[in-house]
């Protein structure tokens, strides 16, 4: 049949009409999807308008590269499957489902996808710095066989493992300083020491001088480099036949399938010369990258990064971000602070790391083994700014840090020991599966429950931070983005950060303030809300979700792409 040309127009508009309908709800289904209120099993709360926690449906998408979301394990306090009240390396294996159970269907596991085991080699000591055998596992902590089976498990969950490689000092019962301290004993008085006739008298500096930061050698004249401790003696990193040793015992390890190493005090392998520790560290990058090209090396250079950010000259692939760490660092202060102070420090760091590098992956974190734990950072806090914390740090881009036991809020500061308690798994300290933790630790009353009683609360911390984490999982502009604080939209309550990977752009808007505040979503581009979370008791309506505004209640952050 032949239509006129007003029909046919009329019949174009009614179309016209049903197809923008059409494609409208299309969007708004695709922006307003069935949220989830905690990743302890995910219920359907499309009806319910005010949420805490809010997920798109988007699948998780984990990239396999050197950006991931690593937890910082002290066996020694972890798990103890033997019932010695030491943690071990079977012990770490059996929490393995507790960091990440492989499954992405599955929202019961923190989703970690690495692991950072603080040394393991033989040592005298409960901390494990000084090592006396770099080719072994600390008997205190099982076998060999063990840390192998781990590997396996942990790389079948989809884990990577880094391991302490402290090349700083060993201890003085490791056999290259008993054969050098023995040699220099034995010389008569007067004489030189030769390394012809003792290489290992090079492997350490000795001199006659003494001065700051060594340690007289009992029963001699002579003195040892040993900045940390007079048990942990400083080795020559610049001996070729050192090189040639720790070459051989990262190919050891590399073998046993190690995915990378965490190198210990980077700036004290010349102490006080910058230059030569960032050459150091240069040839160690190279040597190690040849055996293993995807070889993944991350330095602690604990300091601020006026000083730190130049060792990315190296070529390693990470360094700690300490400025944003610590109850002095950036978060701390941020949340105690302006909003727009976090989104400055994130935009100024990427700058000036990009002057050193241009394959860099940050490392953020907010406490570690030598800190204080982030719940003291907050007096009062009723979790709601440790939660917020946990966001700024587990949202920046890069290879973000979690310390055990950091993500249920445990307490510790004072002395080391104190830093390293056993970890909280459940009030009851006489279940199987608890540490007796250091000797000497101050006993610590814990501020928030212990993991097996936050598991299945959806208000946790807990639940907070695996949140934190499918979120580092699930868009990969999260962890790998280049940065830009959009200092136009944000001020003393509010901070966006603008990320771009490949031209993919998200947008990360946090409230740190303690009431509910607008934000203009139209301003952000056209992208959808793809979560949400508070931290404190607002809840979101994701009504307005829809709209080209919307609320964030007090203390939450939001994540639109």
């Amino acid at each position: 049949m032949r239509l006129s040309r007003n029909k046919t127009k009329s019949l174009f508009r009614v179309v016209s009409v049903i197809t923008c309908l059409f494609f409208t709800l299309c969007i708004l289904s695709s922006c307003a999807k069935n949220s989830k209120k905690s990743n302890a099993g995910p219920k359907d709360t499309a009806s319910a308008n005010s949420v805490k926690v809010y997920f798109a449906e988007d699948e998780i998408n984990t990239v396999d590269d050197n950006y991931r979301t690593c937890y910082e394990i002290f066996v020694y306090s972890f798990y103890d499957s033997n019932g010695d009240g030491i943690g071990d390396i079977k012990g770490v294996t059996e929490k393995l489902d507790y960091i990440n159970d492989g499954d992405a269907a599955t929202f019961t596991d923190l989703g970690c996808n690495e692991i950072w085991l603080m040394p393991v080699m033989s040592s005298p000591t409960y901390h494990k710095y000084d090592i006396t055998d770099y080719y072994s596992i600390d008997a205190s902590y099982g076998t060999m066989e063990d840390f192998e089976s781990l590997v396996e498990s942990a790389h079948a969950r989809g884990i990577n493992v880094i391991m302490d490689l402290v090349m700083n000092h060993t201890s003085t019962t490791h056999q290259w300083f008993l054969s050098a301290a023995e040699y220099i004993r034995g010389l008569p008085e007067g004489e030189e020491a030769d390394a012809s006739a003792c290489p290992y008298v090079d492997y350490y500096r000795f001199n006659k001088e003494g001065g700051a930061g060594y340690a007289p050698l009992s029963g001699t004249d002579w003195y040892y480099e040993a900045r940390f401790w007079s048990e942990m003696p400083d080795l020559n990193l610049d001996n070729e036949a050192v090189k040639a040793e720790f070459k051989d015992i990262c190919q050891f390890w590399l073998d046993k399938g190690v995915d990378g190493f965490r190198l210990d005090a980077v700036t004290y392998y010349e102490t006080g010369n910058r230059s030569k520790n960032i050459e150091i560290l240069n040839e160690f990058n190279n040597m190690v990258k040849e055996i293993k090209p995807d070889c993944y090396v991350v330095g602690e250079a604990y300091t601020y990064s006026e000083e730190y950010v130049p060792y990315y000259e190296s070529g390693i692939d990470s360094l700690f971000d300490f400025d944003f760490a610590d109850a002095k660092g950036v978060i701390a202060k941020t949340l105690t602070g302006s909003a727009s102070s976090y989104g400055q420090a994130v935009q100024s760091v990427e700058e000036e790391i990009a002057k050193y590098s241009d394959s860099y992956i940050d490392a953020p974190f907010l406490s570690n083994h030598d800190m204080a734990r982030a719940s003291g950072y907050f007096p009062g806090d009723d979790g709601t700014k440790l939660k917020l914390a946990h966001a700024m740090s587990l949202l920046m881009s890069g290879n973000a840090f979690v310390y055990y036991g950091e993500e249920i809020g445990m307490k510790g500061s004072g002395k080391d020991e104190n830093k390293r308690l056993a970890m909280y798994w459940t009030a009851d300290g006489t279940a199987e599966g608890m540490c007796s933790g250091p000797a000497d630790a101050d006993k610590t009353e814990m501020k928030y429950d212990a993991a097996d009683a936050q598991a299945g609360d959806p208000d946790s911390i807990l639940s907070f931070v695996r949140n934190l984490i499918r979120i580092r999982n699930t868009y990969p502009e999260i962890a790998r983005g280049k940065q830009e604080f959009l200092s136009d939209m944000s001020d003393d309550k509010i901070c966006i950060i603008k990320k771009n990977y490949e031209g993919d752009i998200a947008y990360v808007v946090f409230n740190i303030s303690d009431e509910t505040v607008t934000v203009d979503k139209s301003a952000l581009g056209e992208g959808c809300i793809k979560a949400a979370l508070s931290a404190g008791t607002g809840e979101f309506d994701t009504k307005s979700f829809d709209k080209d505004t919307f609320s964030m209640p007090a203390g939450s952050v939001a994540v639109i792409k």
